[in-house]
């Protein structure tokens, strides 16, 4: 970087512009920043030269760089407005996310701006900081120091009565509380975040953040109906602005599908028309899930777990479902297995399923108490015995209706006869 300073004008952006290479452009719009000219126009052209430049290093991947022009910026900031200041900060802070493998980076930068904004007394720009951090702190999973500092931010927003804000924060505390299994708390903080928004205009990306959010709830809750709604919702919202999270709205909705044993459905909402615009792993993923749980096969189920690890098992709303998908599999297969027989070995059962016999015999004897089938397990001779539906006869209802009537009847000639006698 050289030590000579450039000119505050539209040549020096042009010139830089123009440049060669990255690095040269680079050089360019450090020696337009060090101009040490204070007019309107001057800080017009070293506002566009920061935005550039943050550009440029972003592209770059220089994170470091990034992190440090924020701090040389500092007494650039208060020539100008706190608004641009803000905009400016916030944009900087938001090029460093775009760099992967910058978290810790990230969190460090949050902090040193949330300290600088405390000295100077920049109280908005300070919030929304904060709110960014407790974002990254949750994706990092330090859950209670991301809460800890929700909870002052969410009282000093309350009174300042920022809706817009609140929406955002409320929101991320509903998905700590979930990261955290506290399901109460996570649709309290959900619906205060319903709450501000129905008071304001929420922008379509966060109004499809809130019907996620809903979505993911009220599957957590086995409502798997009223979530693929949401999902629904959360995905013309994220479709229509071609937002990257469209597809996970699609992967959930389909999670639905299969979880109410609508495993056929699947196939023509990936083959429809917003469908194919998803067309991956992520949905060939839950394609091959459906067709196991249509089959009722548990290898083609693990199978499809193998081949998919990324997009089911590290998936943490899917994984949460998957082990009581696994076991409606396992119950089906079962169901399948000993539909011919009235009597058959728990061993051969085992064999056939290809899983251990101990874990076979617990499952079917938990079949046999929540009522899946009719039969009993016979532990001596190592058999499992299954009954014949019994069939209701229709003599025994008719019977207790007849013996209900005739007990009206008699308590009415009692109060007869009781007003006789008086």
């Amino acid at each position: 970087m050289s030590s000579s300073h450039l000119p505050a004008t539209t040549d020096s952006i042009a010139q830089a512009l123009e440049a060669k290479t990255p690095s040269e452009a680079i050089s360019i719009l450090y020696r337009v920043l060090e101009n040490p000219s204070s007019s309107p126009d001057a800080l017009r052209i070293k506002e566009q030269a920061i935005t550039n430049l943050s550009d440029l290093l972003r592209q770059e991947n220089r994170a470091e760089e990034l992190r440090s022009l924020l701090t040389q910026l500092r007494p650039f900031f208060a020539l100008i407005p706190k608004a641009k200041t803000a905009k400016i900060v916030r944009g900087i802070i938001d090029d460093v996310a775009k760099i992967p493998g910058t978290s810790d980076l990230q969190i460090s930068l949050c902090k040193e701006v949330v300290q600088w904004t405390r000295s100077e007394k920049r109280t908005f720009l300070r919030q929304r900081v904060e709110a960014k951090l407790a974002a990254l702190l949750m994706e990092n999973k330090e859950y209670q120091e991301a809460l800890n500092l929700l909870s002052g931010l969410i009282k000093e927003v309350r009174r300042l009565d920022d809706k817009l804000l609140l929406v955002d924060i409320d929101l991320l505390e509903s998905k700590l509380h979930f990261s955290l299994r506290n399901l109460p708390k996570a649709k309290a903080s959900l619906t205060a975040a319903r709450t501000a928004a129905n008071a304001i205009y929420v922008p379509p990306a966060q109004q499809g953040n809130i019907d996620l959010q809903s979505g993911i709830l009220h599957a957590e809750e086995k409502d798997y109906k009223t979530a693929y709604s949401y999902f629904f919702e959360a995905f013309e919202a994220f479709n229509a602005l071609e937002d990257p999270r469209a597809v996970f709205s699609l992967k959930y909705m389909l999670l639905c599908k299969i979880m109410v044993s609508q495993a056929d459905d699947v196939a023509g909402i990936i083959s429809s028309k917003a469908g194919l615009q998803y067309v991956g792993p992520e949905l060939d993923a839950m394609k091959a899930v459906a067709d196991a749980h249509a089959k009722r096969s548990l290898k083609l189920f693990e199978v499809a777990l193998r081949d998919f690890k990324a997009q089911l098992e590290e998936d943490p709303i899917v994984h949460r479902h998957l082990s009581s998908l696994y076991d409606t599999l396992l119950e089906q297969n079962l169901c399948r297995l000993i539909e011919p027989f009235s009597r058959v070995e728990i061993a051969h059962i085992a064999e056939l399923i290809e899983l251990p016999v101990d874990h076979v015999e617990k499952k079917l004897s938990q079949m046999i108490l929540d009522k899946k089938f009719a039969g009993t397990l016979d532990q001596g001779n190592g058999c499992l015995i299954i009954f014949e539906d019994p069939k209701t006869d229709a003599i025994y209802p008719a019977t207790l209706e007849t013996i209900s009537n005739i007990g009206k009847v008699v308590d009415s000639l009692y109060v007869r006869s009781a007003k006789i006698m008086a």
